[in-house]
């Protein structure tokens, strides 16, 4: 089914025949070329039928098919065809298959441009489109070029996205390149996922085989302002994605259907943003190499988290979005997982999934995306697609008149268009999810990791157990060092003329295991580069447990906010009035590597230390405008700040993380 959100979603007769004429010239072309590989085979005597050694007369016949214009065109196949066509196409000499390829591209675009007028309408697509259909390099490059300057890079890509791929095909066929030719055959032929980028050759496999780990999954828990819904309906489950995020985090829930069987439904959110790093398989490298491979860190982490909290035997269904539906596909073309077990439906929200199928052909499959998405057609098929690749699918591939790029790709988005534009769509789907309809009994929460990343041990705490080392894998942090009197601090610090170094440091964790919560120290820096805790605060109970209980640090409960921008900062610490305020600009700053050190707390005269690993890109501040205000009352940590006379002072240096990343662990 292919529903339209536009108020006349009429299929176009039109339209069909131009696909299936389309399809057909496809299929031609594949022939021709098998033809063709044959045909270069019997005439370099790579072929059985070339022992034979026919007479000079048949192989100049033969070499006229080959390489004459009017036959074949160019050979194929093997060492010398493959050489052969190379050259050729670097001289503008194309064979026959490519031509019937390059008229069946022009028929898809053709066929699009009925359903999407504003391809036609505008001349600088118009202008676009000729140029990468007649080969012309320099004039497709200055065409895309003015498409940009006059409408912008977003909405460039989204006048082009129905007919993206087809027209990266077109040009990978048309230019003097042979990196890109086995791509673009396989996007205009509809055999396979696009094994290398369009534009350069490059290997897709090649950037994909970066992303490495055996996958792993811990359990986290919400922030306190993040709610998921009590029902089971395709909106609940989309809106549920929506809370969680393209976080690296995925939520799994045990709902009880109208039947009183307890079934499982995966919520797997798309890529998290930022740059690709080494701990999350839902970076930009994960979702890449979700589309591409069979089974990648995202995949196999998101079994992990399966096998975490679902019993054998147990029915589970998936619904993704993004590189999220990526990965859900990709796990359950897992024989193995399917055994274990049965996956009944796969929802995937702005998925690239045509080359994907689930190892059980029992799943119930439905494929939602939005012809102006381009993140659907990165496996090299979109909306002018004319081949019925999953003819047991339920596809729905529509339009909307909100689409630019890439607003339309948003979870929120789809929602929505599911809430208002397409009726029919959505209760066809809850229909089908219907044995899922029913009160939620449970729900765990999973963060997503490359590889295990070493938990070391489990430590209990009045909140609940938690994991060791307690991670951060999204934040903000600052630290802002102060010069103060050595006099009444620990034996252990470090003094240079009788003063000491003093560090404030605030974070708010946006996730990572102890879920959303900040944070915030004083400390004075002692030798071997450690800091020694005075006082600190946690605005989140369990993670004022795992202060005081596993780190044994002097701690209470505050409201903790930190945040700001490339040139600014601000933070502060609330207990039910004002504990500390450091705000203003930071000034300018310079990389700085993440490292190691030691925090420690005294206690009986004994400093108990832990091991804090920052990681991430962070800058330091020399001099900075900042200023600390410490309250007025008798908070713990105000008493302090007051005490060492840091009340009005200003740092002397401060570090800024703005992706804060950590690892905090306790010896033995």
């Amino acid at each position: 089914m292919t529903p339209d959100a536009t108020p006349d979603p009429t299929p176009d007769p039109t339209g069909d025949a131009l696909r299936d004429a389309a399809r057909e010239l496809a299929e031609t072309a594949d022939a021709i070329r098998t033809a063709s590989v044959h045909a270069t085979a019997a005439l370099t005597g790579t072929a059985p039928t070339a022992r034979r050694r026919p007479g000079l007369r048949a192989q100049r016949a033969l070499l006229r098919a080959v390489t004459n214009p009017r036959g074949l065109g160019a050979p194929a196949g093997g060492p010398l065809g493959t050489l052969g066509a190379k050259l050729g196409g670097a001289l503008r000499a194309e064979s026959l298959a490519v031509r019937v390829l390059t008229t069946s591209l022009r028929l898809r675009i053709a066929a699009v441009t009925l359903s999407h007028p504003e391809l036609a309408e505008g001349p600088l697509l118009k202008r676009l489109n000729d140029a990468v259909t007649e080969g012309r390099e320099i004039e497709a490059a200055r065409a895309l070029v003015a498409l940009v300057r006059d409408r912008g890079a977003a909405r460039a890509l989204t006048a082009l996205a129905p007919v993206f791929g087809e027209i990266l095909a077109l040009r990978a066929l048309r230019d003097r390149s042979p990196l890109n030719d086995r791509t673009a055959w396989l996007i205009a032929t509809g055999t396979a996922t696009a094994t290398a980028d369009p534009l350069t050759g490059l290997s897709n496999r090649a950037v994909a085989a970066l992303d490495v780990g055996a996958g792993a999954a811990r359990r986290t828990v919400l922030a306190p302002d993040e709610h998921l819904s009590t029902d089971g309906s395709l909106l609940a489950f989309l809106g549920d994605i929506g809370v969680l995020g393209p976080t690296g985090r995925v939520a799994i829930r045990a709902v009880q259907g109208p039947d009183g069987t307890e079934r499982y439904v995966v919520l797997v959110p798309g890529m998290r943003l930022g740059r690709p790093d080494d701990a999350s398989p839902a970076d930009l490298l994960g979702a890449f190499s979700a589309t591409v491979r069979a089974s990648g860190p995202y995949s196999r982490a998101l079994g992990r988290a399966v096998a975490d909290c679902v019993p054998d035997g147990a029915e589970i269904a998936f619904v993704g979005h993004s590189a999220g539906g990526a990965a859900a596909l990709s796990l359950a073309q897992d024989a193995a997982f399917c055994a274990r077990w049965t996956v009944t439906h796969i929802v995937a929200v702005g998925s690239p999934v045509d080359f994907k199928q689930p190892a059980d052909p029992r799943t119930w499959v439905a494929s939602i995306t939005n012809q102006h998405d381009l993140i659907p057609t990165l496996d090299g098929q979109g909306a002018g697609n004319c081949f019925d690749l999953h003819p047991d699918w339920y596809v729905v591939d529509y339009t909307d008149p909100s689409h630019v790029f890439p607003a339309c790709h948003s979870i929120e988005h789809y929602t929505r268009n599911l809430a208002e534009d397409l009726p029919e769509a959505r209760d066809a789907v809850d229909a089908r999810l219907s044995p899922l309809r029913g009160p939620v009994t449970r729900t765990h929460v999973y963060q997503l990791y490359d590889s295990d990343g070493g938990v070391t041990r489990r430590a209990t705490t009045t909140h609940g157990p938690v994991e060791l080392p307690v991670r951060c894998d999204d934040g903000y942090a600052v630290t802002a060092y102060f010069t103060v009197r050595a006099a009444g601090l620990p034996d252990e610090t470090v003094t240079v003329r009788g003063r000491a170094l003093v560090a404030v440091h605030i974070a708010e964790h946006r996730r990572g295991t102890l879920g959303r919560f900040g944070e915030a120290s004083v400390g004075v820096l002692t030798r071997g580069f450690g800091t020694c805790l005075l006082a600190s605060a946690q605005s989140t109970g369990l993670a004022h447990a795992v202060a005081t209980e596993v780190f044994g640090q002097p701690a209470t409960e505050a409201d903790v906010r930190a945040g700001g921008g490339a040139r600014w900062t601000r933070a502060e610490v609330d207990a039910g009035g004002p504990v500390l305020t450091l705000a203003g600009a930071l000034g300018p700053g310079v990389p700085l590597a993440g490292g190691t050190h030691t925090v420690s707390t005294l206690k009986n005269g004994t400093l108990t230390p832990s091991c804090v690993e920052e990681r991430g890109p962070r800058k330091a501040h020399p001099a900075p405008g900042l200023r600390l205000t410490a309250g007025p009352d008798e908070h713990p940590m105000a008493r302090h700040l007051r005490e060492l006379g840091l009340d009005g002072a200003r740092p002397v240096f401060c570090v800024v993380a703005r992706a804060h990343r950590s690892l905090r662990s306790v010896p033995g």
